[in-house]
């Protein structure tokens, strides 16, 4: 068999074109801004055309309008832990198209405090947002593509979800709550074609966490965290969105992809090679 076999061609035609999403109609709620801003860029990238969703307006059609240069694009704003905006969303996307291929959530918050002091408005603004909204998204849209027969959603999780510090319980806790309705989503729907999955990113270098820069000392211990002792900037985590996204994955369902560089594998800072030895 000579390396310009037919068949060897249309293999490797195959794996180039299963990351292809050309045809293809994406969601990306949290699209103004951070891994939401860049996942919309990394699916339009592939072909996508992407419908853009989030709170803050005037970047939401930013993004919009960037994207929509190369592909089909539009803006809607939604506030994600409402019933009402996620079914008006859904009937906007319907508007938009009439297929679902991908469908993203990014948005959360979190209130850095000692457990025993939140209060219940601040326990219900964080789970209303980081678990009721991704509830909401994943039922809303999930029953488009169930009905539709094919289809990959893909929820935000956190390194929070396995590993805490002081003051972000309740973050922690909707993060790993976020995982497991994942796995009980995409358990009821694989007999669908419809395959559900989680990113699980870490320390991601967004406008968010522009005032830790003041902070070298504290920027510089969380990137230390990590294999790579930085952190990862959101088009690194849009990759993996992407990928879940295209039927590179099509056998990935249920998962938690970790994109954390390293900072779930390692127990402290990671320390050099040398200074073991010596010691």
């Amino acid at each position: 068999m000579t390396s310009d076999d037919p068949s060897i061609a249309a293999r490797l035609d195959r794996y180039r074109a299963s990351f292809d999403l050309t045809g293809r109609t994406a969601l990306v709620l949290g699209a103004a801004s951070g891994i939401g801003k860049a996942s919309a860029e990394a699916l339009a990238a592939l072909g996508a055309d992407v419908f853009c969703a989030d709170k803050n307006r005037d970047g939401v059609e930013r993004t919009a309008a960037e994207i929509g240069v190369h592909v089909k694009s539009a803006a809607h704003v939604v506030d994600a832990g409402k019933a009402e905006d996620v079914a008006a969303l859904a009937d906007a996307v319907r508007k938009f198209s009439a297929r679902l291929d991908i469908a993203v959530t990014t948005p959360a918050v979190h209130i850095r405090k000692p457990f025993l002091d939140y209060s219940d408005e601040e326990y219900d603004r964080i789970a209303g947002l980081n678990l009721r909204g991704v509830f909401l998204f994943l039922r809303t849209f999930g029953r488009i593509m169930r009905d539709q027969g094919h289809g990959s959603l893909i929820a935000t999780s956190s390194m929070r979800a396995m590993t805490l510090e002081p003051g972000l319980a309740i973050y922690g806790a909707t993060k790993a709550g976020i995982i497991q309705l994942v796995r009980g989503l995409a358990s009821e729907l694989g007999s669908a074609n419809v395959r559900v999955n989680a990113i699980v990113p870490s320390i991601v270098d967004t406008a968010l966490v522009a005032p830790l820069k003041g902070r070298p000392d504290i920027f510089g211990k969380l990137a230390a965290h990590t294999a790579f002792n930085r952190w990862s900037a959101p088009s690194e985590v849009a990759t993996a969105v992407a990928f879940l996204a295209s039927d590179a994955s099509s056998y990935v369902t249920g998962s938690a992809l970790m994109v954390d560089g390293g900072w779930t594998a390692i127990d402290g800072p990671p320390t050099g090679l040398t200074e073991i030895a010596r010691n």
